[in-house]
């Protein structure tokens, strides 16, 4: 859809304050400012408006700090009015969005609120894309990818530990069965927390990186793909990956970027030597503590480009080490690995060698469904009581869709690092469960992703009950080995008379 430039005009009427010459103290004036209106709400389309404002005192005016949302002083034909465009870039995402600007004088403040709709999607049917016509060879390779979630990620106090969080030591075995059930690749997280030795060195803990090495090997042998991260380290800026300081200071910046190059050279080197089944991921799902709906969305874009600085620090580290590293695939997240966030604010690292690097994104949407349990249905077919009010099947061709044409159609291959949807208790719950699986996974496939999805281990159901294999022996967990099936068969069926369409049509009833 075409949107339209916005121009917003914001005119100020101000009086001059003038004092006599008397020996006679003035008294203190009242402020008496007068505002037409207090807030705009703009269609994403953009639109004009004017504000005008009668005072008796001197007011100033402090502009928008948010890019998209730029102020201009104009020249006004009247001694007795202040003049003021603003202007917003086209909104061209479905989230809408907000600003202040703040006049002020003696005895005086007050918010102007400006806000911006989303974009609408089309009414228009979009074009699904010819399965596999514009799939990327990594992609392929990937696969439909298993997290061992809550294992070497698991820390409490401050220190990482692989059974804190209830799960068993994992083994070769998990890995084997694993291999043997369909999936291609395992993300293995990896919270570093209490085994990083103190500035300059961060030397990391000999024993911990060998466990690391470890369950990296046991992938190697069971034919899977493998990545590994640093995950927790960045937990709701919590720990030193603090993104919330470190956007606002400069010093905190510059010690993260230290730490973050000294750990990623020492993994790197540890791994050197090892084939193209590894793929190294920066970070995992970085924000300041509110999940993308914070200080981001107001501190013009600071969070967005420290998070896009720390991105390159990754990939200048890994590719100094040399040996494989010199051209090992790398995936690098945008903020809070929020899609629409990645689509509007993730820069791209350079690199030395060219088509190596993959963007990393999480998909849960919608989250009340996939991961609290609070709605027990989804999609089109589902009980209007018993779902969510956003989030069903065109949300998701949508966001698919984004991703599509902002990376993937731009040669960046694109994998969502974890998907997901919590086991329920009764038979019609788990029905839409394994439809919102199955589709979600066949929509990768036909926009040329690659899925991973997210188990921790749990074996209940509910909230965040989403264990699905057991991490020690390998064996089902409830009905994972039909959540496992329904997953494989999305991505590896090639079937003509399998579609996108067909698993809609088929949907619970």
């Amino acid at each position: 859809m075409i949107l339209k430039k916005i121009a917003l005009i914001i005119i100020i009427v101000t009086g001059v304050t003038t004092t006599a010459c008397s020996d006679e103290q003035t008294e203190p004036i009242s402020p008496d400012v007068k505002l037409s209106q207090t807030e705009f709400n703009f269609p994403s389309g953009g639109g004009t408006e004017t504000l005008t404002i009668e005072a008796n005192i001197s007011l100033k005016m402090k502009g928008s700090e948010m890019a998209w949302c730029t102020v201009s002083k104009e020249i006004s034909e009247s001694n007795d009015l202040l003049s003021y465009t603003i202007s917003a870039s086209p909104n061209s995402f479905p989230e809408s969005r907000w600003t202040n600007i703040t006049i002020s004088g003696t005895d005086y403040v007050r918010d102007l609120k400006i806000s911006q709709d989303g974009a609408e999607e089309s009414s228009e049917e979009e074009e699904t894309p010819t399965e596999d016509a514009d799939v990327m060879p990594i992609i392929k390779t990937l696969g439909l990818g298993w997290n061992i979630g809550n294992q070497l990620d698991a820390h409490s106090n401050g220190l990482s530990n692989e059974t804190i969080w209830g799960n068993e030591k994992t083994t070769q075995e998990a890995f084997n069965k694993v291999a043997a059930t369909g999936i291609q690749s395992v993300r293995i997280p990896v919270t570093w927390l209490g085994h990083i030795g103190e500035a300059p060195d961060y030397i990391i803990e000999e024993a911990w990186l060998n466990r690391v090495a470890e369950v990296v090997s046991y992938a190697e042998n069971a034919g899977l793909i493998a990545i590994i991260n640093i995950h927790h380290d960045g937990g709701d800026s919590h720990y030193w990956l603090n993104i919330k300081d470190a956007a606002v200071d400069e010093d905190v910046n510059d010690k993260v970027k230290a730490q973050l190059k000294a750990m990623w050279t020492q993994i790197a080197v540890k791994f050197k030597d090892k084939g193209d089944f590894l793929i190294f991921e920066s970070m995992n799902e970085i924000h300041d503590g509110d999940w993308g709906w914070g200080t981001n969305r107001t501190d013009g874009g600071k969070q967005y480009a420290t998070l896009n600085e720390w991105n390159q620090v990754f990939v200048d580290a890994v590719r100094s080490t040399g040996g494989n590293n010199s051209n090992r695939y790398l995936g690098v997240p945008g903020y809070c690995t929020n899609p629409n966030l990645t689509i509007n604010h993730f820069v791209l690292p350079t690199d030395v060698v060219e088509d190596r690097l993959l963007v990393a994104v999480h998909y849960y949407d919608p989250y009340e469904y996939t991961l609290t349990d609070k709605f027990s249905e989804w999609g089109h077919t589902a009980d209007p009581t018993k779902k969510e009010s956003y989030g069903d099947e065109a949300d998701l061709r949508k966001v698919f869709r984004q991703l599509k044409t902002k990376f993937t159609d731009n040669g960046i291959p694109v994998y969502l690092g974890e998907v997901g949807n919590v086991h329920r208790g009764t038979d019609r719950a788990e029905e839409f469960r394994k439809y919102y699986l199955e589709y979600l996974c066949k929509a990768a496939k036909v926009y040329g992703m690659a899925p991973f999805f997210w188990d921790n281990g749990a074996t209940g159901a509910g909230k965040e009950c989403s264990g699905i294999i057991n991490h020690s022996t390998g064996d089902y967990i409830n009905n994972g080995k039909e959540i496992v099936d329904v997953m494989v068969k999305a991505i590896t069926n090639d079937d003509a008379s399998y579609t996108l369409n067909t698993v809609y049509d088929n949907a619970p009833q």
